[in-house]
């Protein structure tokens, strides 16, 4: 096992849309995973039947929560052809699950998340959309396109179709004394290199479970700027839009604690948030800033407009970028939830001309550019390029707000 943490945790890229396209960097870890105890970490492999992956969901001990379905990100052609593999027999990829350090026997999910929600709803046991959904787009099988799992089941001559389903194995491995949740990071990233894989935040859902986590998940769900960030109709499988909605927050209440290590910094975060959502202030401090953000994005959308906003400016070719940027979003996101800001802006009509143009201007500037195509793991890119643009609202606003800056590894805050 040692051999699986030569390098840190990278964000791993969905089937649905790439990272890239929209500005979302690698987020390496950056956490140092003590290597002493790994001789004690317990790996073993097992081959647990379809049925019995089933009664295990069934009886909550593979934790696949209600609010997953909203992430479902596989069509139905490709549900099928999963319950297909399984019916003839044909190797699918295997099963990892760690077992949760606070209660034994009970899992969380590091790779095949997708594949148990298939199984699960074919059997029609989720409760989730696409229960006991019929069969489509079947290769070999042909016959049984348009087939649910119930008519199947009632079908006395589709008896050994239906124990072949059943009693199929499915390889599944099982993580046990991992005692680090940076370990579980490390171990997710070397799994997820193909098929439909976790993103980090997938993971830190599972990792920091409580009623903070379940509340940013509901409110980026229901984000309209977020779902036309990411050009979809609905949340994004990947939970992406989660992370920005986290991240946000973060950078509201514990920006000074930032470092450059994002994984670490949301995962912290995360934790936290969970425990201060217990004390009603704290929890109103928090349902105040997360209004603020969408506040703040409408805010921006309707200054670069639906089109062009988090897009950078090409000054060569005197257009904006075809694809959307996360450090353009968050740059925006940051100063339009300051409420001097949004004081001013008002009459918006009066600065939205000027704001773009500003915006434009700094596209012009290598210096902004370069930061805006970086990683936000650079503590000294991530605080150029707030400074900058905080700086050109300064002279189009010609108010007095705080920008922040990073000095010898800990932001300031310097108006």
């Amino acid at each position: 096992m040692a051999e699986l943490l030569e390098r840190t945790t990278e964000e791993v890229v969905g089937d649905e849309q790439d990272l890239e396209e929209v500005g979302m960097e690698d987020d390496d870890s950056g956490e140092a995973v003590d290597i002493s105890y790994i001789p004690k970490v317990v790996v073993y492999g097992t081959d647990w039947t379809t049925e019995t992956m089933v009664n295990q969901l069934v009886r909550g001990n593979i934790d696949i929560t209600p609010d997953f379905q909203r992430r479902d990100a596989w069509n139905l052609k490709k549900k099928s052809r999963l319950i297909e593999s399984l019916i003839l027999g044909l190797p699918v990829p295997p099963i990892v699950l760690a077992e949760r350090d606070d209660a034994k026997g009970k899992f969380i999910v590091l790779d095949g998340k997708q594949r148990l929600l298939t199984v699960f709803q074919f059997y029609g046991k989720s409760g989730f959309t696409n229960d006991n959904f019929r069969l489509t787009g079947l290769e070999i099988l042909k016959q049984f396109n348009g087939y649910s799992y119930s008519e199947l089941k009632v079908d006395a001559n589709l008896m050994d179709v239906l124990n072949a389903l059943d009693n199929q194995t499915i390889r599944t491995t099982i993580i046990r004394s991992w005692q680090q949740k940076s370990f579980l990071y490390a171990v997710f990233a070397r799994l997820n290199t193909q098929n439909t894989p976790l993103s980090p935040q997938e993971l830190r859902k599972s990792l920091y479970p409580g009623e903070f986590s379940n509340f940013i998940d509901e409110q980026s769900a229901n984000s309209q700027g977020l779902r036309l960030f990411f050009g979809l109709n609905r949340p994004d499988s990947r939970m992406r839009d989660t992370q920005i909605l986290l991240k946000y927050i973060a950078f509201q209440l514990f920006l000074p604690d930032y470092k450059g290590v994002l994984n670490q910094f949301l995962n912290s975060s995360n934790e936290r948030l969970n425990e201060l959502w217990l004390l009603p202030r704290e929890q109103s401090v928090v349902r105040n800033i997360t209004d603020n953000f969408e506040t703040a994005i409408q805010l921006t959308i309707k200054i670069f407009g639906e089109e062009n906003f988090a897009r950078i400016w090409r000054t060569d070719q005197h257009k904006y970028e075809q694809v959307r940027n996360q450090s353009a979003l968050e740059i925006m996101l940051f100063y339009f939830s300051d409420k001097k800001i949004q004081a001013r802006l008002t009459e918006i009509n009066l600065y939205k001309t000027q704001i773009e143009q500003a915006f434009q201007n700094l596209c012009g500037s290598s210096e902004f550019t370069s930061t805006m195509r970086s990683s936000t793991q650079n503590l000294g890119n991530t605080s150029t390029r707030l400074k900058l643009w905080g700086e050109a609202l300064k002279e189009v606003l010609e108010i007095d707000f705080e920008i922040p800056q990073l000095v010898e590894k800990t932001f300031i805050y310097k108006s």
